[in-house]
């Protein structure tokens, strides 16, 4: 039997300098970005891959990739492989959470060989050279004098001399004439390990194609059917992660393109209705928030129920759950949340009465929402008026109510004045005419 066929969009690759572009799709079909920085991983989320493979990472000039966006993608039900570089490190990090660890150098950082994360680090060129590397990191020196010596091109002391010089060289400075230069060598022995040294196939390359080969097959597994990675026992993401997801993620639309979801906030903000819009958000929130601080926890069952009534209102078929929630920009573990948050929102209204000490009930909510919305005035005249009568408007303030009598009279006036006249029908012959104001 032949196994599923990939599409390039079930594994997003995030390269650099270890591996080119097209190495990368040799290995298996996938979508090739820049090195990560810090947000990179939310903003592919809500186009659904089945695997990321975390090989490249930018530092130093810009925030690293974050540990939570990489737990947000096992949230989301996407699988996270990291080798070779800032992959490495991640996964070692993050490995009790289920980030996979690939090749060797990932395996030196997970058992303790390696811990600093300078081991990795180079400098490189930006994406107009193809991230072209200008220096060498540490991990390769380690590899090329191990092999050294295995070959026998190197003494174990030669091999040590070659590590330490390397150590003490900053990475942005690192190249094979400086270690070299700087390493206590014989003239001999530096020119022997002169022709070896830059010969040793290059680690981080082949730590990055078989973390690309990791995330690619459990992609074919998975589109024959095995199950998402397990989701990671961590409290629900923090406001900065929220507020990332925000301005990175993207909204992934029928047609095949993409909006930034900040420049939908933007948008947004610039309505009319934006204050209503982020009230009623903003009330919704905070009583999901109110509900997890007073201990309550939506079941999957509730908040998939909360899903789905959600969906239908909006006239979503099941079918086209993942496309519309795509288009909001909501991956499947941030959809999750939102569902919860439905679903707990339900739950403290529900027990509104029970949540807080002599806490208010049902009527007195609908009263409330009522009085601010003008429901009860509407009610209220509608319960008053007699059959065929007309609303009162306290907009206008030339507002006609019919007379009882079948005419017509001023808002306010007496029921016993005459629509044509002033003078009361009831004065008493000696008591003074009112007279009119001036």
């Amino acid at each position: 039997m032949r196994p599923p066929r990939l599409r390039p969009a079930d594994v997003v690759a995030f390269l650099g300098p270890s591996l080119s572009p097209a190495a990368a799709r040799a290995v298996a079909p996938c979508r090739v970005l820049p090195p990560a920085r810090a947000g990179d991983v939310l903003a592919v989320l809500p186009e659904r891959p089945l695997a990321i493979a975390l090989v490249d990472g930018l530092f130093d000039t810009t925030p690293s990739v974050w540990h939570r966006e990489l737990l947000a993608a096992l949230d989301a039900g996407v699988a996270v492989f990291g080798g070779a570089s800032m992959g490495a490190l991640r996964a070692a990090e993050l490995a009790r959470f289920g980030v996979v660890g690939v090749g060797r150098i990932a395996a030196w950082y997970r058992d303790g060989v390696l811990v600093d994360d300078g081991e990795v680090a180079l400098l490189h060129g930006g994406a107009e050279t193809g991230f072209r590397a200008f220096t060498l990191p540490l991990v390769q020196v380690r590899a090329a004098a191990d092999a050294a010596r295995r070959e026998r091109a190197a003494s174990a002391r030669e091999a040590a001399a070659l590590v330490a010089a390397a150590a003490a060289i900053p990475y942005r400075e690192r190249t094979w004439p400086a270690v070299l230069g700087a390493a206590r060598l014989a003239p001999a022995a530096r020119t022997r390990l002169g022709a070896f040294l830059p010969r040793v196939p290059d680690l981080k390359a082949a730590d990055a194609r078989a973390t690309v080969e990791a995330a690619a097959a459990f992609a074919r597994a998975r589109r024959a059917g095995a199950p998402p990675p397990p989701r990671p026992e961590v409290p629900p993401p923090p406001s900065h992660l929220r507020r990332a997801r925000l301005a990175r993620a993207a909204s992934a639309l029928p047609g095949g393109g993409a909006v930034p979801s900040g420049a939908v906030v933007a948008a947004l903000a610039r309505r009319p209705d934006a204050g209503r819009l982020a009230a009623d958000g903003l009330r919704r929130a905070l009583v999901a928030a109110f509900a997890r601080s007073l201990g309550l926890r939506a079941s999957d069952d509730e908040a998939a129920a909360a899903e789905r009534t959600w969906l239908s209102r909006a006239g979503v078929p099941p079918r086209r759950r993942a496309a519309f929630l795509a288009a909001l920009g909501l991956d499947e573990g941030a959809a999750r949340r939102l569902a919860e948050d439905l679903a707990l929102d339900a739950r403290a209204l529900a027990l509104a009465e029970r949540l807080v000490p002599d806490g208010p009930a049902w009527q007195e909510g609908l009263a409330l929402a009522a009085r601010l919305s003008g429901a009860w005035l509407e009610e209220a005249l509608r319960v008053a008026a007699p059959p065929g009568g007309s609303p009162f408007d306290f907009a206008s303030p030339r507002t006609r109510r019919r007379d009882p009598r079948g005419g017509r009279r001023k808002a306010g006036a007496s029921r016993s004045q005459s629509p044509s006249s002033s003078q009361s029908r009831s004065r008493s012959p000696s008591r003074p005419r009112p007279r009119s104001p001036r």
